[in-house]
């Protein structure tokens, strides 16, 4: 092979190997694909702690409730809640008025921080004969720089209605328990009944 084309073929090759190694470096998995590695761009929150997200069931209205890490913040706009359950009609979500942010890449933003809540109004047509399910879909950053793609999570709402920090409410809390309690003594008192019934019964025994 004479020098020039060889020296040609040498050129194209790493040409290739350049653009290769683009690609590799565009295809890359994203920072919380790649578990236990260190991020060059510093520690961010996995998605599931930075925004925690819970949903309850009070009065006829679906409450959607997010716990916002610090440093980090939902967009308003982003904000989606979807009926999930082939029955279930939702009203739309409202929401709080949210602090304004001028993003760099969508402009004027409404942003939330610390967390947030929307009230959901609902109806179903079945009685409740499939299960409640929503879907929700949110998108947040962190002040850092680091802006997440959108999240969707399908919901099941509890009753009663998960404060803050993921559990019930203390008033909520009281009466569902009381109601487990309730529930409970009914079920003891009848298998009572039925043995101090059985206990009370004569035997018939055959004649000798």
């Amino acid at each position: 092979m004479s020098k020039p084309l060889f020296a040609l073929v040498t050129a194209g090759l790493a040409a290739v190997a350049a653009v290769a190694g683009l690609a590799g470096v565009a295809g890359a998995k994203p920072w919380w694909a790649a578990r236990g590695v260190e991020s060059n761009d510093g520690d961010y929150l996995d998605p599931n702690v930075a925004f925690r997200v819970t949903a309850g069931v009070e009065d006829r209205v679906i409450e959607v409730r997010w716990v916002i890490a610090d440093g980090y913040y939902l967009y308003r706009q982003k904000i989606e809640i979807q009926a999930e359950s082939p029955d279930l009609a939702l009203s739309a979500p409202r929401l709080p008025p949210g602090s304004i942010k001028v993003d760099p890449y969508f402009g004027t933003q409404e942003i939330y921080k610390q967390q947030v809540q929307a009230s959901v109004p609902y109806s179903r047509t079945d009685a409740g004969a499939h299960p409640l399910a929503i879907k929700v879909t949110y998108q947040g950053c962190a002040d850092a720089g680091l802006c997440y793609p959108p999240i969707s999570k399908v919901l099941m709402p509890r009753r009663p209605m998960p404060s803050a920090d993921g559990s019930a409410s203390s008033a909520n809390a009281l009466a569902y328990r009381w109601e487990r309690v309730a529930i409970l003594g009914g079920v003891l008192a009848f298998l009572l009944a039925g043995l101090l019934l059985r206990k009370g019964r004569t035997l018939d025994l055959p004649a000798a």
